[in-house]
């Protein structure tokens, strides 16, 4: 039987089911590759592997897929990297940059934009180093880890898990597993335990990364308060509202 081949997102925020994927008799099976959100999803849209940590964005455009486990990338509240960056208040902004690493992120601005914060920018597509154009009226949507060294670095930080949760009342799912295939249910029980003990794992996961170095945040906080894992009953209400926007439903509660 050939490897199941899975895509899991490069971010901090995905190291806990990093941990449990590769701390599982499972990780014998598969093929497993990191790639930025926005890779992920174009692997799972081109056939490349068959089981995917996708941006939410991407389920409109696949004819057919199913969501695996209990878990996800989501956030109730403040998530802490998918900031939008600016100089000036919300109604000033003229011009936003897009990050170019998820789709997921790109459509909750627009989002946001059009049906809560009630502006109507001119989008513009960013490139590497986009994030150094935040001036005047232009802003900037970053994500992932680079937001963490621009902490205050511009004036103006509007937090979208944050600014979708003051919208919805609602939890925003920014990536879950997905495939497009049938999957054996043997491997998709495995693989839910395997997200869970990487879960279980945080505390001490996020001491060896902080002992590290590698970044200037409290890891443990953004793991265990910021990042919300768990999909459950109000997450997919959030994003059964989200993906109601991209469909140019504009659900209401």
């Amino acid at each position: 039987m050939l490897p199941i081949r899975i895509s899991i997102v490069s971010y901090l925020n995905s190291r806990p089911f990093l941990y449990g994927i590769e701390h599982s008799d499972l990780f014998k099976e598969i093929q497993l590759s990191s790639d930025t959100p926005a890779i992920c999803a174009r692997k799972l849209l081109e056939n490349e592997v068959d089981l995917g940590l996708v941006p939410v964005a991407i389920l409109p455009l696949l004819p057919h897929y199913s969501i695996i486990g209990d878990y996800c990338i989501g956030a109730v509240g403040a998530v802490t990297s998918v900031i939008l960056y600016s100089e000036v208040p919300l109604h000033a902004i003229k011009s936003i940059w897009l990050d170019y690493q998820s789709r997921t992120s790109l459509q909750l601005t627009r989002v946001l934009a059009r049906h809560f914060w009630k502006i109507a920018p001119v989008w513009q597509n960013g490139s590497a180093g986009f994030e150094n154009k935040v001036k005047g009226d232009s802003a900037a949507l970053v994500i992932g880890d680079r937001t963490f060294e621009l902490k205050d670095k511009y004036r103006y930080a509007f937090d979208l898990g944050e600014e979708w949760f003051r919208f919805t009342g609602l939890p925003f799912v920014f990536a879950c597993w997905v495939t497009t295939k049938k999957l054996p249910d043997d491997f998709i029980k495995k693989f839910n335990q395997a997200l869970d003990g990487g879960i279980q794992h945080i505390p001490e996961l996020a001491r060896g990364i902080s002992e590290s170095g590698q970044y200037p945040i409290d890891v443990f906080q953004y793991l265990q308060q910021h990042i919300s894992y768990r999909l459950d009953r109000e997450k997919r209400k959030g994003l059964e509202r989200f993906l109601g926007y991209l469909s140019g439903q504009s659900p209401e509660a």
